[in-house]
C-alpha cells in the first residue's frame, strides 16, 4: 500500500499543493486591543552567510508568535479546551495530523461582503451536492481572501475592528458535534470572523471548536486549487512543549485527475 502511494507521488498521479504563506517580516498577525499581550512579528536574524561569521554555512535565528502566518491551533489555545488531555502541540496524537478535507467555496459570497458568515444551511446545501461531511475531516472555508497580498488589505481593520469572513456562530458546534470534524480552517488571519469579538458568544470558532477538542488552521492559501472533496491534509505543528499552536507547512495531497491546475 505504501509503495503504491510512493509510486503515485513519484509519477505525479498524486499532486502536492502547498497551502502555506511564506513567513517574512510583514506576515500579517492578529492585532489585539492594547490592554492585552501582543504576538511578536516574524523576525529573521542572520547568523552567518558564507562570511567571517561562518565561511562554509548560511543560517539564521528566527522568532515569532505561535500563531503567525499559516498556523495550527491546538485545543489548549482557548480556555474552553485547556483541560483536555493531550491537547497541546507536543502531545496531540500524530494519527490526527493527516486527515481528509472538505472545501466549501464561498468566494463569490465573500466578494459581495467581507463580513460573510458561513451558515449551517449553506453547509447543508454543499452536502446536498457533494455528500455528507465525513467524520474526522477538516472543513476548509474557501474565500479567496488569501489573494489579498497587501497586509493591510488582508487584515482589513476599520474603526470598529477587522472585517473578514468566517463561520456563523451556530456553525462550530454543528461541525464538531453533528459532523464530528477534526478541525476548521480558513484563509483569514484567524479561524473566527473579523467581527467575532462582538458576537453574543465572542469568538465562537475558537470557543466551540477547541471546547470540543478540535483543531484550527488559519491563514491558508491556494484553497482554489483543491477539489471540494478528495484532498488529504498533512498538518503537523512544531512539537513545542505545551504549545498552543505553531506556524505550519500545511500540505494537501490530491489526485491529479481531480485537482485544479
Amino acid at each position: 500500500m505504501l509503495k503504491a502511494f510512493a509510486d503515485a507521488l513519484q509519477s505525479g498521479a498524486i499532486r502536492v499543493i502547498d497551502l502555506s504563506q511564506t513567513l517574512h517580516a510583514r506576515t500579517p498577525i492578529i492585532p489585539l486591543p492594547p490592554q492585552y499581550g501582543q504576538t511578536a512579528p516574524f523576525r529573521l536574524e542572520e547568523i552567518s552567510n558564507f562570511d567571517e561569521r561562518g565561511p562554509a554555512w548560511y543560517w539564521n535565528n528566527i522568532s515569532c508568535g505561535e500563531h503567525t502566518g499559516t498556523h495550527f491551533d491546538a485545543p489548549i489555545h482557548w480556555i474552553t479546551g485547556r483541560d483536555y488531555p493531550n491537547n497541546a502541540t507536543d502531545t496531540i496524537d500524530v494519527q490526527k495530523l493527516i486527515a481528509p478535507a472538505c472545501v466549501i467555496d464561498v468566494s463569490a459570497e465573500v466578494r459581495e461582503s467581507a463580513d460573510y458568515l458561513l451558515t449551517i444551511e449553506r453547509v447543508e446545501q454543499w452536502e446536498a451536492e457533494h455528500g455528507r461531511i465525513p467524520a474526522g475531516s477538516w472543513v476548509l472555508m474557501r474565500t479567496d481572501w488569501s489573494q489579498r497580498t497587501d497586509p493591510d488589505a488582508f487584515l482589513n481593520v476599520k474603526e470598529d475592528g477587522a472585517h473578514t469572513p468566517g463561520g456563523h456562530p451556530d456553525l462550530p458546534n454543528f461541525l464538531a458535534r453533528e459532523r464530528e470534524v477534526i478541525g476548521w480552517g480558513t484563509e483569514g488571519v484567524g479561524t473566527d470572523a473579523g467581527q467575532a469579538y462582538a458576537f453574543a458568544q465572542p469568538f465562537p470558532c475558537h470557543s466551540n471548536m477547541h471546547g470540543n477538542n478540535k483543531f484550527g488552521l488559519a491563514s491558508l492559501v491556494n484553497l482554489d486549487k483543491l477539489p471540494a472533496t478528495g484532498a488529504l491534509l498533512i498538518t503537523p505543528p512544531l512539537k513545542i512543549r505545551r504549545g498552543s499552536g505553531s506556524p505550519c507547512r500545511v500540505l494537501a495531497l490530491v489526485e491529479a485527475a481531480i485537482g485544479h491546475v
